[in-house]
């Protein structure tokens, strides 16, 4: 029987048994009590990951069209929006926003850096009519983790806010501390296929009052995406279209587990595993791709690929001999670096056969480890 590959890639991430077992129930009436019961308690629970008394609505669909609904429910063509952007998915949220006409301010960093706070409010300063701010937390190109709570402080300001925060949480929300309420955060969105360990095909979206507000005068086209239509349908234990009900059965096991482990034990998790790869890779004489050691994400670690080996070559030689799959860079950094992901379904083990893998590789393509470790 072929081993089950170690998915070392930010996402999809690994699934594990019993939930892989939840995705093959039976379909039901997707009108009927059954999924509103479901519905019901996979969306009660999910407010308690994004640390919100919003309703969390569920849409079918990639992280992407999730960041998509942030965008056409909060604003109209013409207006302004801050793309605060350190990689390939901060890029990609502000050519959404493009595309449906918004004026984009672009205040970008070199990918492997975070953004910084104090920049943040000098934008904001030098543009006082922009609408909102639209900010990646966890940068999966990079392997960076932004300073949201410092940067929501900024955005907000002093007494009544002026602009709304759309915040990317795909990679991040699950997996590390969050707090959607507690830092003022107007859209927050995430993915299924990330920290929650459930198949691709569902987005999870966060509105606050004072995103509903935006959406009442909001003028970008929106049908399929349209939240408001979400979230009168969940009040009746339904979606507005067929949704990708599979997924929901998977994500009801995969939230129960979730609350058994903990989100304090889920964060811990995350973090310390996050060092050993951080530690592994730099014993190794590889160097990250992130500069700033204290915004190293706790999901996926970049590290930059040694001059003579090629990224592609490494990979190959890991998934066909090792069984390890990694991810490659993206964008500007394809062929420069490599990605390790660990969130979601990943112990201590996972990580040390990836790192003794990486390290019997790595010789093979001509790379020479150091030799006292």
């Amino acid at each position: 029987m072929t081993r089950t590959p170690n998915l070392r890639i930010p996402g999809p991430t690994p699934v594990p048994p019993d939930i892989l077992e939840a995705v093959a129930h039976p379909m039901v009436n997707h009108r009927g009590r059954e999924f509103a019961a479901l519905i019901s308690r996979v969306a009660g629970r999910l407010k308690d990951f994004f640390a919100t008394s919003n309703d969390v609505l569920i849409l079918s669909t990639s992280g992407t069209g999730g960041l998509e609904s942030a965008v056409v429910n909060t604003l109209s063509p013409g207006d302004k929006v801050l793309s605060v952007s350190i990689g390939a998915f901060g890029e990609r949220f502000a050519a959404i926003a493009d595309a449906y006409g918004a004026e984009v301010i672009p205040l970008q960093y070199e990918w492997g850096q975070a953004a910084r706070p104090e920049e943040v409010r000098e934008a904001l300063e030098a543009h006082p009519d922009v609408k909102a701010v639209l900010l990646t937390h966890n940068e999966t190109s990079t392997g960076v983790t932004n300073p949201l709570e410092e940067i929501a402080r900024v955005v907000r300001g002093r007494g009544e806010p002026t602009h709304l925060l759309l915040v990317d949480a795909v990679s991040s929300l699950g997996a590390i501390p969050f707090e959607t309420d507690g830092w003022g955060l107007d859209v927050v969105v995430t993915g299924s296929p990330k920290g929650w360990m459930v198949p691709p095909g569902l987005a999870f979206v966060s509105m606050s009052e004072r995103a509903w507000r935006a959406y009442e005068q909001a003028k970008m086209p929106r049908f399929y995406f349209d939240l408001g239509r979400h979230r009168d349908t969940l009040a009746k234990g339904q979606t507005p279209w067929t949704p990708t009900m599979s997924i929901f059965f998977g994500l009801d096991i995969a939230l129960e587990r979730m609350a058994e482990e903990g989100m304090e034990r889920i964060f811990s998790r995350h973090a310390s595993i996050a060092r050993m790869v951080r530690s592994g890779v730099k014993e190794m004489g590889l160097e990250l791709l992130c500069e700033d050691e204290r915004f190293a994400s706790d999901t996926v670690t970049a590290i930059k690929c040694p001059e003579g080996v090629e990224v592609s070559a490494l990979r190959t030689l890991l998934e066909d001999e090792h069984n390890v799959i990694l991810a490659g860079g993206q964008g500007k950094l394809q062929g420069k670096i490599f990605r390790i992901g660990h969130l979601g379904l990943v112990e201590e083990e996972d990580i040390r056969e990836t790192l003794e893998s990486l390290e019997q590789a790595l010789p093979k393509l001509g790379f020479r480890l150091p030799a006292v470790r």
